[in-house]
């Protein structure tokens, strides 16, 4: 027999997180805790407002299958019993870690993936003035890291993409825009993106309105975030982006996360490996889907005032794999 607890937590940031539909100061999560003969594995999820999830709902999705998982439920049956989101990634990343922990073999080890010694992170620009987020770039930059993510919303863009791009001449730049702009001058600005050398541009319009993207000839790789969950969201993707963005929180887990990985790239399609805001426990739980990701975004940690212990190892831009592997 099974015990199951789940509880939320509130992790503050060290900086205000500014992206395109507001402002956070706090990581609100949802931790899992799955324990069998001695054994406790531990999950962890970000509830995400955009997809009309709080840390009660997910509570709330997880009691209701308490009595299965209590009574051993696997993870292949978790993916029939629960949809996809928060709630189904916190238990599937407690199942995976619990085994790890029963069998004593990392994730990289269950999923017969060889980890590399690191991977380069983004690490992310939030939304400000353009003359703080130049700052912010060159300091990352100062500091070792060489990919650098650029939120940005429906204003100023010119203005901070060029104080950026001239305070880090040679930095690799990927920009999120979170659904914030619209079809109309989508071409003049993938242009301009383009033209300061900036490699992808993630998920430029509203999902349900990327139609405009069909035929829509651009040039630099686009990438779906809201408009990708699932293997089911595939279809629809294929001819307007390039790339997909994975996480554990929309594809509701590994499990999930590493067969859409698979289709996706099966479709042509390339992988970016992302995160929320977070503690650790998620970013260690997403570690075998890195050599799948042409980009890695998996900074989120690195925005917490503290962190849960063992912390991944950050340095220069890079998550260190040997520091990191093992949760």
């Amino acid at each position: 027999m099974r015990t199951v607890k789940s509880y939320p937590e509130s992790w503050p940031l060290h900086t205000p997180f500014v992206i395109a539909r507001g402002s956070r100061t706090e990581a609100k999560v949802v931790v899992v805790e799955i324990e069998e003969d001695g054994v406790k594995g531990t999950g962890e999820a970000t509830p995400y407002a955009r997809y009309g999830e709080t840390e009660a709902s997910v509570l709330a999705q997880i009691a209701e299958i308490l009595p299965g998982l209590q009574q051993g439920m696997t993870r292949d049956a978790l993916q029939l019993a629960m949809p996809a989101g928060a709630a189904r990634n916190a238990i599937d990343s407690a199942l995976w870690d619990l085994q790890s922990r029963q069998q004593r073999r990392d994730l990289w080890a269950l999923n017969g993936v060889n980890p590399p010694a690191e991977v380069v992170t983004a690490q992310t620009i939030s939304i400000d003035t353009p003359e703080a987020m130049a700052s912010s770039a060159r300091a990352l930059w100062q500091h070792g890291a060489t990919l650098l993510k650029i939120k940005l919303d429906d204003t100023f863009i010119t203005e901070r993409l060029v104080a950026i791009r001239a305070a880090v001449p040679q930095a690799t730049l990927i920009v999120d825009a979170n659904e914030s702009w619209q079809a109309e001058g989508l071409a003049a600005r993938c242009q301009l993106l383009a033209d300061l050398d900036v490699a992808m541009l993630e998920q430029p319009l509203p999902a349900g309105q990327d139609a405009a993207l069909a035929n829509f000839i651009h040039p630099l790789p686009i990438c779906a975030d809201e408009s990708c969950h699932t293997r089911d969201s595939l279809p629809a993707l294929k001819g307007r982006y390039e790339m997909v963005n994975i996480k554990l929180d929309k594809a509701g887990g590994l499990t999930e996360a590493l067969a859409l990985a698979s289709e996706a790239k099966a479709l042509g399609l390339e992988v970016m490996l992302g995160c929320m805001i977070c503690t650790s426990r998620a970013i260690h739980a997403a570690l075998p889907l890195v050599p799948a990701a042409r980009f890695a975004d998996l900074d989120g940690p690195t925005w917490l005032a503290v962190d849960v212990e063992p912390a991944i190892q950050v340095s220069a831009g890079r998550v260190v794999i040997a520091a990191s592997a093992a949760g």
